[in-house]
C-alpha cells in the first residue's frame, strides 16, 4: 500500500483497537457526572489537568473526569490516566475566579495531593509533551506505578521485554528511593538486562531466578499474609507431642484449660531470608514485576515500617493497582459496553464526521477522537 493510499478502518476495526479498550476501561471506574470532591482522596480515579486554567508556570492542579466533561468543557485538556489518593481541585484557589459547577464548597487546596511534571503536559526523565510532534520514534510509553510519572521505554535504562506476565513497573529513581525492592527483584523480577557502563559498551547480565522449592515457599510465614511472625517447625512438634497420647504429663496450662505459651517463638522476615541467599542483581534501570508480585512482599512488622518511611506503604495493597481498578470499572458497568458506548458517540457525529472516520488515512486521529468522546458518553 502506497503511503498516499487511503486506508479503510471499518467499525470492528475500532472494536477491536487496543487503545480504544484500554480508554473505555479507565473510564468506566470513575463518575462522568459527579465531581469526586465529596469522596475525599480518591483511592483512585481517572485524572486530568486543564492546560487553559493551569498552564505551565503556575501551580499544577488535576481534574476528576465530571469536571472535564462539565467545567472544562472545550479547554485544553491533558489526560493523565489514573492517580491515586487524589482529590479534585476543580474551582479551588489555584483556578482564580473559577468556580466548580458541580461541587463548589471546596476548600482552597488539597495539601495530600501529589503532583509532577504530568499535571502541564510533560513526561519521562526528557520532560516531553506526549504525543511529541517532534520525536521521530512511535512508542508508547509506561507507567511507574510507584511515582506515577510515564517513560519512553528508550529511557528506562533496560531492555523492555514484550511479555503478558509482566505487570507493572518500578523507574530506577523509584526502586533507589524503596532500596529493599532491590533484594525482591533479585528473586521475584524479570531477569535484568541492564546497561552497566554506556561508556564501555552494553553489557547483557541475566541473574538467575529464585530456585526455591514451593513447598518451600509456602512454609514461609511471611508468604502466608501473617503479619511477619510464626512459631518453628520444632515448636510445632513439641505441640504435637504434648497433644498427643504418648505426652507423659500434662502442663499446668493445659489442666486449667489457659492458652500455652510458646518459648520457641521465633520472628521471620521474608526480606532477611533472600538476602542470606547470597544473589545480587545490578541496581541500575527501570524492574519489570510479574503479576501478584505485590504478594510476594514480606509483611513483618519491621517491613511494614520501611514501607511507610519509603511512601509505599500502598504497595501492600493488591487493589492498588492499575488493574483491579479497571476490572472493578468494568463489572461496575453491568450491560453497558464498548460497542454501545461506541455507537452512542458516532451518533454525535454527524454524516460527513462519521465517513470520515470510516475512509481516512489518519488511524491516530479517528482513536482520539472517540477515545475523548468517551469521556463524555461512558456511564
Amino acid at each position: 500500500m502506497s503511503v498516499n493510499e487511503e486506508r479503510t478502518v471499518t467499525v470492528q476495526d475500532i472494536l477491536e483497537d487496543e487503545e480504544l479498550q484500554e480508554a473505555y476501561a479507565v473510564l468506566a471506574g470513575s463518575d462522568p457526572d459527579n465531581c469526586s470532591y465529596p469522596q475525599g482522596y480518591v483511592k483512585r480515579q481517572a485524572v486530568f489537568a486543564c492546560n487553559t486554567c493551569t498552564p505551565r508556570g503556575v501551580e499544577p492542579a488535576g481534574l476528576c473526569l465530571a469536571c472535564t466533561n462539565h467545567c472544562h468543557d472545550g479547554h485544553d485538556i491533558f489526560e493523565l490516566y489514573t492517580k491515586r489518593n487524589f482529590r479534585c481541585d476543580c474551582g479551588n484557589s489555584k483556578f482564580g475566579v473559577l468556580r466548580c459547577q458541580l461541587s463548589p464548597g471546596k476548600d482552597r487546596q488539597n495539601d495530600k495531593n501529589h503532583y509532577n511534571h504530568n499535571f502541564h503536559g510533560c513526561y519521562c526523565t526528557c520532560d516531553r509533551p506526549y504525543p511529541d510532534t517532534e520525536d521521530q520514534v512511535n512508542e508508547d510509553m509506561i507507567q511507574c506505578i510507584i511515582c506515577e510519572d510515564w517513560y519512553h521505554p528508550r529511557h528506562l535504562g533496560c531492555t523492555v521485554e514484550d511479555s503478558e506476565e509482566l505487570q507493572e513497573m518500578v523507574c530506577e529513581t523509584c526502586m533507589n528511593k524503596a532500596p529493599f525492592l532491590w533484594t525482591y527483584a533479585t528473586h521475584i523480577a524479570e531477569p535484568p538486562m541492564v546497561k552497566v557502563s554506556p561508556c564501555k559498551g552494553e553489557v547483557e547480565i541475566n541473574v538467575e531466578e529464585d530456585k526455591e522449592p514451593e513447598d518451600k515457599r509456602r512454609d514461609e510465614p511471611c508468604m502466608n499474609g501473617g503479619e511477619g511472625s510464626s512459631t518453628s517447625p520444632s515448636w510445632q512438634e513439641k505441640k504435637q507431642a504434648t497433644n498427643g497420647r504418648t505426652a507423659c504429663k500434662r502442663t499446668h496450662q493445659e489442666m486449667t484449660g489457659l492458652p500455652v505459651k510458646s518459648q520457641d517463638k521465633t520472628v521471620y522476615c521474608r526480606l532477611r531470608e533472600l538476602k542470606t541467599q547470597g544473589l545480587e542483581r545490578v541496581r541500575e534501570g527501570a524492574v519489570f514485576w510479574p503479576y501478584h508480585w505485590r504478594a510476594k512482599l514480606c509483611t513483618c512488622v519491621s517491613c511494614k515500617r520501611a514501607y511507610v518511611d519509603a511512601g509505599v506503604q500502598f504497595l501492600l495493597d493488591e487493589s492498588d493497582t492499575v488493574l483491579a481498578y479497571e476490572n472493578r470499572g468494568t463489572i461496575e458497568q453491568g450491560t453497558a459496553s464498548l460497542d454501545s458506548l461506541l455507537m452512542s458517540s458516532l451518533s454525535t457525529l454527524d454524516r460527513v464526521q462519521q465517513l470520515e472516520i470510516v475512509y481516512r488515512k489518519d488511524g491516530d486521529s479517528l482513536l482520539h477522537t472517540l477515545v475523548w468522546q468517551l469521556t463524555v458518553d461512558v456511564t
